[in-house]
Order: C-alpha cells, then structure tokens, then sequence
C-alpha cells in the first residue's frame, strides 16, 4: 500500500458504494455515506489521477449518496458507459413493476431486494421463479447480498467502466474496493495494470471468492476507511 500511495498522480481509486462507504441497511433508501469518510474522499480528490464510484445505483443517487465532488461516478455497474444497454429498457420494465415489495427501477436494471422477507427461503425461491423469466426474455441476472439483479445482456460491467477510465486518463496505477460479486468484475478490470491494488470488504453475505481475489482484506466500511487515510 506503501507503493502504491508514492505516485498518487498516476494512480486511481475506485470504490463502489453499498456495503464499501456505505454501510448495509435494511432499505436502499436508508444508505448512508458517513461525513468521516466524505472528508476523507474528498482529500483522495485532490491527491489522486482519478477518484471514481462505480455502483449498482444510478450515477446520479451515486453522485447524491457521495455527495464529494470532483469525483467520477458511474451506475449500472458500468452499464451508463455503454450506449447499447438503452435498448434494453422496455424488456426491463415488466420486471419492475412486478408485484414484489422491495424493488428497484434503476432504469438500466432492476434490483429485486429480500432483505426483510418474513421467510428468506421462501423469497429466495420466488425470485428463483423471477429470474428465469428474466433469463428467457433475454437478460443477464446476478445474484448478489440478499438481491437478484436483472440486466441487460450487454458486455459492460464494473470492469470495463475500470478499464475505461484508466484509458481515458493514461493511469498506470488502480485499487478497487468492493464488497460484492459484480466487484469481482472491479477487480479484473484492473488486470494489466503496472499496480493493482484489490480491497475486498467481507461480510458473512460477502461472495464465495471475493477474499481469495483480493490483496487486501477488510472486515465493514469503517475499517476500509483505514486504509483509504493510508493513502
């Protein structure tokens, strides 16, 4: 981390949002990016290449959420960089207005949520029953912590917002930190690059495989806020 921190001109951050500044709660709506970790966001700004948010939420509740500016926010998990998903906005919407109540229309996905399902089985079998209609109408469906996320089937992810961004800006140097299974694509997105620096936040909901990918592991938000005053 040492390295990494001694050339921040060449370097860039990115960091998703939910469950990685902001804690889990039981509702999106309830999210919170706490001030301690804006003010430290907002040093990061004015020290690094690029400072970016890549999140599930759309750019603009990332941008609300966040609230820092200077920094870069993508949604969709890197969807809003590809022009062809718009497409697939009328395939999306019968999935958003089903009867379910815990759902997001993030306008390029759909976020069905069971967190506070009375019977968590149950609702993962009746989202079980919503995905494959969701594959058969031809839509890419990932499941994540306590969600089923439908998308279009586009090549775009939170890798390829990465790699994009690194791109545009000639930056040699990434870390991405995610607590997710599309941060697994955050993370790959970073291959090839002269240093890469992979943060996985691990809950009991984290994804088989997210500790293993990584170079550094941390526990909540509150400890990866350690290690973003480190850099």
């Amino acid at each position: 981390m040492t390295r990494f921190a001694a050339d921040p001109a060449s370097a860039a951050l990115f960091l998703d949002v939910d469950g990685t500044l902001a804690p889990i709660v039981a509702r999106p709506e309830l999210a919170e990016v706490p001030e301690e970790t804006r003010a430290e966001v907002r040093r990061l700004v004015d020290r690094y290449g690029l400072v970016a948010c890549v999140s599930g939420r759309t750019g603009e509740e990332a941008r609300r959420l966040v609230g820092v500016e200077g920094v870069v926010y993508v949604g969709g998990h890197g969807l809003e960089l590809a022009p062809e998903a718009e497409s697939w906005r009328d395939t999306l919407q019968p999935f958003a207005s089903l009867d379910w109540p815990w759902i997001e229309d993030k306008g390029l996905t759909v976020a069905l949520h069971w967190r506070e399902a009375g019977d968590q089985d149950a609702a993962h079998a009746e989202l079980g029953v919503v995905a494959d209609q969701a594959r058969a109408a031809g839509l890419d469906v990932r499941w994540g912590r306590k969600v089923l996320e439908l998308r279009p089937p586009v090549a775009a992810d939170k890798g390829t917002a990465v790699r994009s961004l690194l791109d545009e800006r000639s930056l040699r140097r990434g870390l991405y930190a995610g607590d997710d299974t599309t941060d697994l694509d955050g993370f790959r997105g970073l291959d090839g690059c002269e240093l890469a620096v992979r943060v996985a936040v691990v809950s009991g909901e984290a994804p088989a495989g997210l500790a293993d990918a990584a170079d550094v592991v941390v526990g909540s938000p509150a400890e990866l806020l350690d290690v973003l005053r480190g850099l």
